[in-house]
């Protein structure tokens, strides 16, 4: 780390925070995982959960004593303060973020009056009691305390005296960090930097001050970079902004905005051009896509569509990327539609490595307004416009040729329905003819034609498919109408879309699937 940059600190809480949005589910294995790719890009706090709140979590810190090693990150256990006129040494939550074993906790303390009187049902006495009691008591076995400063903006909007006690009390007692919290995400960047700048004037260099922004208003990033003008040096959020509701901070956006146009560093030297793998790699092991247009880490984020600035684009990129997408591990992209011209083909043949004359180009621009008149998008399937090109370039693939595909549905009275696909493929001189039965038909004929391959090209099995999305183009025709089919799929190291149209879903799906298997195996190869 550059010595001469003054430093913010990152607290990630994916594994706790982020696993509050609707739909995401980890298992123990994937926090593990996931807090390993948090350690690989540099974060300084990683939050693994709330031990003793549900058994998940208590295995979580169990098997993170022996199987977690990091070498950048200090794991944090998070917890809350004692019970409203209860003990600290007889308190189970204080009790159990000392048998989590991490050497920093961090706990959430009502610093709102209202929440205070009438959730706690208690007094304002206590309340600032259950702060002081608990952060003594965690700093005197030996644990850096952080304190969450639970609806702080809300509280201190409607009683600063309140909250100012409770950060008073934190900071007399022991706590080394004080963030206050956007519980609601209701407050404006304005006013969290008046906030935080009086915060400050307060607590000078006594504990340092932390911000935790939700993205209800969706200012969780802008409210972060506020706080931090304003003299907060930590910012808690989670990886590609997941969170209950609308989401938290979004590390992926506010990390690189800190250090590349902010001038702070927050990551070890060398390892934000990390970030875009991690995010992506933790958006895989929660089954949940990345959103293409994410700032900085998106498949879009560095995108450029048509012909009209694609020549200029190529000249100078720096005229039309607001930073080189390569520091954040990301790369220029160059999208191509019926709409583009000759420049845009050619700058994406040469991306490819594929030497295409004038009279190719031609034709492929041709092709791709015949195909995309026909309900094609190829926008949206790289990998499919990737093999169109090599084809128009004289390639054919010589992975495997398919000499028929045939699928059966039976409805079963007892059973539901059954799928049974049979392929009958060649690899090289061999014919092959398999068999399988499926939970659907794409299902099917994927492990039909897998089966096939599989002795021939045994990594095919790194490929599976990652979504599958289906968009009829002409609901008009109702049951007749064409659909278009988009697979998503990775090997684990890339990612990519192929796309199949016709008014047959089934065939529709078989075009996108094989088109993916040979995208793969083709890189693959290298």
């Amino acid at each position: 780390m550059n010595s001469n940059v003054e430093m913010v600190e990152v607290f990630d809480t994916t594994l706790r925070d982020g696993m509050q949005v609707e739909g995401v589910s980890a298992t123990v294995e994937d926090k593990l995982r996931i807090a390993e790719q948090l350690d690989f890009l540099g974060v300084h706090y990683i939050e693994g959960g709330w031990p003793g709140a549900n058994p998940k979590d208590v295995e979580f810190f169990e098997r993170a004593k022996t199987e977690l090693k990091l070498s950048n990150s200090v794991l944090v256990a998070f917890g809350s303060t004692r019970r409203p006129k209860g003990k600290t040494d007889d308190d189970p939550t204080l009790r159990n973020l000392i048998e989590a074993g991490t050497s920093a906790v961090c706990i959430v303390a009502k610093s709102w009056d209202y929440h205070v009187t009438e959730a706690l049902q208690t007094t304002l006495d206590e309340g600032v009691a259950m702060v002081a009691d608990s952060v003594r008591y965690l700093a005197g076995h030996g644990r850096m305390v952080m304190v969450d400063l639970e609806h702080f903006f809300d509280g201190y909007r409607n009683n600063p005296e309140f909250a100012l006690r409770i950060v008073e009390a934190a900071v007399t007692n022991g706590a080394t960090h004080l963030v206050m919290c956007d519980t609601n995400g209701g407050s404006l960047p304005d006013e969290v930097g008046d906030t935080v700048a009086a915060v400050k004037k307060l607590v000078g260099d006594d504990a340092i001050l932390g911000i935790h922004c939700h993205d209800d208003t969706g200012c969780a990033v802008a409210n972060s970079m506020a706080a931090v003008r304003a003299g907060v040096r930590h910012v808690q959020g989670t990886l590609n902004g997941l969170g209950e509701r609308t989401g938290n901070t979004n590390l992926t956006t506010v990390i690189p905005n800190l250090q590349l146009k902010m001038g702070y560093a927050c990551l070890p030297d060398g390892h934000l051009n990390r970030l875009t793998a991690v995010s992506n790699h933790v958006a895989e092991v929660l089954n949940r896509p990345l959103n293409p247009q994410a700032p900085y880490v998106g498949n879009s984020a560095f995108a450029h569509k048509a012909g009209l600035h694609v020549s200029a684009i190529k000249r100078a990129k720096d005229a039309y990327e607001h930073i080189d997408p390569e520091v954040v591990g990301n790369g220029t992209r160059f999208v191509v539609s019926e709409m583009a011209g000759r420049a845009t083909i050619e700058v994406k043949a040469e991306e490819l490595g594929l030497e295409l004359d004038g009279i190719v180009v031609g034709n492929v621009i041709d092709k791709l307004k015949e195909l995309e008149h026909a309900g094609y998008h190829f926008e949206a399937a790289d990998a499919s416009l990737e093999l169109l090109m090599r084809r128009a370039a004289g390639w054919e693939q010589s992975h495997f040729r398919v000499e028929s595909m045939r699928v059966i549905t039976d409805e079963n009275p007892d059973q539901g329905f059954t799928t049974e696909a049979t392929v009958k493929v060649h690899v090289g001189n061999e014919r092959f003819v398999h068999t399988a039965e499926g939970n659907g038909p794409v299902n099917a004929i994927d492990a039909a034609l897998r089966s096939c391959l599989r002795g021939a090209y045994p990594r095919i099995d790194r490929i599976h498919l990652t979504d599958y999305k289906v968009r009829i183009l002409d609901g008009a025709t109702a049951t007749g109408a064409v659909t278009r089919v988009l697979i998503d799929a990775t090997n684990g190291d890339r990612s990519w879309t192929t796309i199949g149209v016709s008014a047959n879903i089934i065939e529709a799906s078989w075009n996108a699937l094989e088109e993916s298997l040979v995208y793969g195996l083709l890189h693959d190869e290298g």
